[in-house]
């Protein structure tokens, strides 16, 4: 097998540009076809389209009622009443009947008093054409009915079929080759040992493509072997317009696409200024553009629109679609690095009648982050980003009246929130929580400032042993809050199974060398942690890992599992979860802050109601280490 040497990135390309000039290589052979008009919806057309036949194609009555010579009934008058003879005079029609020479108006049944069966009487004049609705009132014969490039919507099918258009030319979808890579890729349904993957990249960049327009083939999963991927790249330029081969475009050891797509065509990019999404290949074999996307699935789907997307909209002879944008107050800052474009993932809520949004993780592997984001932010290559507060422009991934609805939760992470926002949006569909798990601190702040509608806040106060109420007294004296009696919940240590390193507490940690994985500053359980130390006079510089941070009860849970060195606080339902021993060290008290506009407001209340409610009580403590307080709320 030929040997390639490892090779680094050939630019630091602006993504504009890259784009650009991979559309001046793109000259695929367009084709056209043929449809039924009754199977072409979301396609796009390949020339103007004529009206077959007008609409109607006769004259039709408008109304129930008789068909009249307009100029019959000019003298009739209360005082002069016309009577007029059946098969004469008139005809009775309905809606959509024919209108026979020589009528030429309707008279709505209503305003004919009939005297026998033959003979009816009006005391009203009518005028010529009132009521009838002429030939080609809606469509004339050989009108366009649509210009060419027009993407065809539901209402515009009901068009060709009543003007008897049946078949349309329509632009062929081009056919994009999706190429999965890796050793470590194994499909959903095989086990997933240690090491091993789950191949799902593939069929979401499938369906990305399907939704814009083009016709993917997934191909099967090749593995990191250079001679299995340029066979499978040679079969796929000879058949595509477009190939996708994901992983094996960075600048590891197993990275051969580069190499390959330079030895059987050219390569025009390999590497543009964006995070995530740096190592991006694009190329071209045998006429065929080649774009090599990251592995991790953030940098690929993101890839996956840059590059891909106007190439599928170059083919169809379309303009790529725009998201609507909005403008938000930042809850956090935003650092970003010069030289490259950032798109950062945001949660997007409205508080106090403005948008407040705050980022997600920025890390290329998580998949959830594109999932709950409600928009994103790009910080352009030169800015350095954005300070917390600070407004911004961000692209909208939910319609804006989603997000108009939806109660924004920050603070301390905990897993009832998530069954909350389950129970809110059954009782209503538009109505969710989005949640930022930043630490009960942060979540004081993000109240005071006005950023948020509620937070989770576990507070305990070193000096009267007391949770929350201290902390909300100390630093929200001057706003109007709610503190909401929620929970008590266990908190204790996160051990692996059984407990090999025989940790009780503190002082085993410390003498043992135990793995501490440790909370957020301003963490409700970080403070607790840091309460113990002092207790026992420990310095947090004789944990083994105490500079390490996590911000979730479960993150803290599945570094635990990972390692039998390890050790965490946390509560009993994250240690459940992930299969860990679990010993207690304390009951606390986990309540909700809220504005007291919130409160008082539609929405506040009812999420009280829910809460208060037997089905949620039962759900939550159902988990294990909960007990739901619901105690009567606390003005300040």
């Amino acid at each position: 097998m030929k040997k390639y040497k490892r090779k680094i990135y050939l630019q630091d390309k602006p993504r504009k540009v890259a784009v650009e000039e991979i559309l001046s290589h793109f000259n695929p052979k367009r084709e056209v076809e043929w449809m039924n008009s009754h199977e072409t919806l979301g396609r796009i057309t390949a020339e103007p389209i004529f009206a077959i036949n007008s609409m109607p194609h006769y004259h039709a009555s408008a109304m129930d009622g008789i068909a009249v010579r307009a100029e019959d009934t000019y003298s009739a008058h209360e005082q002069n009443p016309i009577q007029l003879k059946r098969n004469e005079d008139f005809i009775y029609v309905d809606t959509g009947n024919a209108i026979p020479s020589p009528f030429n108006a309707v008279i709505m049944i209503e305003n004919v008093d009939e005297i026998s069966e033959d003979v009816v009487e009006i005391i009203e004049p009518t005028s010529p054409w009132a009521h009838i609705r002429p030939i080609g009132e809606d469509i004339v014969q050989e009108e366009m009915l649509f210009p060419q490039g027009h993407q065809i919507r539901p209402v515009d099918i009901g068009v060709l079929l009543a003007s008897q258009t049946t078949k349309v030319k329509v632009w062929k979808k081009p056919l994009v080759t999706v190429i999965p890579t890796g050793n470590e890729l194994v499909l959903p349904n095989e086990p997933a040992a240690a090491g091993k993957l789950i191949e799902f990249n593939g069929t979401v960049i499938s369906n990305f493509i399907a939704e814009w327009g083009g016709n993917p083939q997934l191909h099967s999963i090749v593995r990191d072997n250079p001679e299995e991927i340029k066979v499978a790249l040679l079969e796929a330029v000879a058949t595509s317009d477009i190939v996708v081969i994901n992983a094996g475009s960075s600048a590891g050891s197993k990275d051969y696409t580069v190499h390959l797509i330079g030895e059987l065509g050219e390569v025009f990019t390999h590497g543009v200024a964006t995070r995530p999404g740096k190592p991006v290949i694009l190329g071209k074999i045998h006429e065929t553009i080649v774009v090599g996307i990251p592995g991790y699935p953030v940098s690929a789907y993101l890839a996956l629109e840059w590059f891909v997307r106007p190439l599928v909209c170059a083919y169809l002879g379309i303009s790529e679609p725009k998201r609507q944008t909005l403008t938000v107050k930042l809850g956090r800052r935003i650092v970003s690095t010069m030289g490259a474009e950032d798109y950062v993932r945001m949660t997007i809520g409205r508080v106090n009648g403005e948008y407040v949004a705050n980022p997600l993780t920025r890390a290329a592997g998580v998949t959830m982050s594109l999932v709950k984001a409600d928009g994103m932010l790009i910080v352009p290559p030169d800015q350095l980003g954005y300070e917390q507060g600070e407004e911004a422009q961000v692209e909208l991934l939910r319609p804006v009246e989603e997000i108009d609805t939806a109660i924004v939760f920050n603070g301390s992470h905990d897993l009832t929130i998530d069954i909350l926002s389950s129970q809110l949006r059954a009782q209503s569909n538009n109505a969710k929580i989005i949640s930022s798990h930043v630490g009960s601190m942060a979540g004081i702040m993000a109240i005071k400032k006005g950023e948020a509608h509620i937070a989770g806040i576990h507070l305990l106060d070193p000096e009267t042993k007391e949770y929350n109420r201290s902390y909300v007294k100390r630093f929200l004296a001057d706003q109007e809050v709610v503190l909401f009696p929620f929970l008590k919940r266990k908190q204790g240590w996160l051990l692996p199974k059984g407990n090999p390193m025989d940790i009780h507490g503190v002082v085993e940690i410390m003498e043992k060398g135990a793995l501490y994985v440790n909370r957020q500053k301003g963490a409700g359980t970080r403070i607790l942690f840091d309460l113990l130390l002092k207790e026992n006079g420990i310095e947090s510089e004789q944990i083994n890992g105490y500079d390490r941070e996590m911000f979730s009860h479960l993150s803290v849970a599945a570094e635990v599992k990972g390692s039998l060195k390890a050790v965490g606080l946390g509560i009993f339902p994250a240690a459940r979860a992930m299969g860990l021993d679990f010993l207690p060290v304390s009951d606390e008290e986990y309540d909700l802050l809220m504005t007291k506009s919130f409160y008082d407001s539609e929405a506040g209340q009812q999420l009280i109601q829910i809460i208060r409610s037997d089905a949620f009580r039962a759900r939550v403590e159902a988990i294990g280490g909960y007990a739901v307080v619901t105690g009567e709320p606390i003005f300040f």
